[in-house]
């Protein structure tokens, strides 16, 4: 079983202290499988791999936007997150749970049934989305050329930390995410494919009818985490006292 908590808008050094203690009490066994979903006010994450070179807005405009930024030990490049995006933290045990072989499920197998519950959540809004070969995330516009120089619009980021088996950081999924934001850095480092979102996707396909709300979204995501791992999810309640599984 895997507990879920939608915990709305939270600020991101908040949200890392969070991750940091479950993943303490899950390395004790002492909760369970908890995946975490939150909207950040607008921060900038440079992963261990990150280059400074790859964010093009100064200290001082970042300063006068508002922009966080927080170095972090999960993989990738720098990334943006900010309000109308959803972002996932799966604080998980990786040896237990199991690859799509049957076998131990490791970091990359990790990754790849992310990417798979993310498409899948993208087609259940009427979006057709995959994966890029060589570059992590989900993508649209894979089939179209027109007015592209290459194929692909990233809706979904992703980048994990695991030590000792346990996963912390996560995804970052555009429902509604101001776009423009991410001209200041070079999202995960890629320069010649666009970010987008489902609005805009929606927007392009003709749909214009309201979008999901944020926590009915952050549940249908939930939803599709278990599918692809086999495991039940179950939503837990506020986390302001931490469930611990009694021994």
């Amino acid at each position: 079983m895997i507990r879920f908590n939608y915990l709305g808008r939270m600020a991101y050094a908040e949200a890392l202290d969070l991750q940091l203690r479950l993943a303490a009490l899950r390395t004790e066994g002492l909760v369970e499988n908890t995946l975490l979903l939150v909207e950040h006010p607008p921060v900038l994450t440079l992963g261990r791999n990150a280059g400074r070179e790859n964010i093009l807005a100064s200290d001082a405009m970042l300063a006068a936007r508002g922009v966080e930024v927080h170095e972090i030990k999960r993989g990738g490049d720098v990334t943006y997150h900010g309000p109308g995006q959803l972002v996932g933290y799966p604080i998980f045990d990786l040896r237990t749970l199991q690859n799509p072989g049957g076998g131990r499920m490791g970091p990359v197998d990790f990754v790849r049934l992310m990417e798979e519950a993310l498409i899948r959540l993208t087609i259940q809004h009427g979006i057709y989305a995959g994966r890029l070969a060589g570059l992590t995330g989900v993508w649209c516009g894979l089939n179209e050329t027109e007015n592209h120089a290459v194929p692909g619009r990233k809706i979904a980021a992703i980048g994990i930390h695991v030590s000792r088996g346990i996963v912390t950081h996560g995804f970052a999924y555009n429902l509604a995410t101001q776009l423009e934001d991410f001209r200041l850095i070079n999202p995960c480092g890629i320069t010649d494919r666009p970010v987008t979102s489902l609005q805009v996707e929606w927007q392009r396909a003709g749909k214009y009818e309201p979008l999901p709300g944020l926590e009915g979204f952050a549940r249908d995501a939930a939803r599709w985490f278990g599918e692809v791992l086999g495991e039940q999810m179950e939503p837990a309640g506020s986390m302001d006292e931490i469930h611990v599984v009694p021994r």
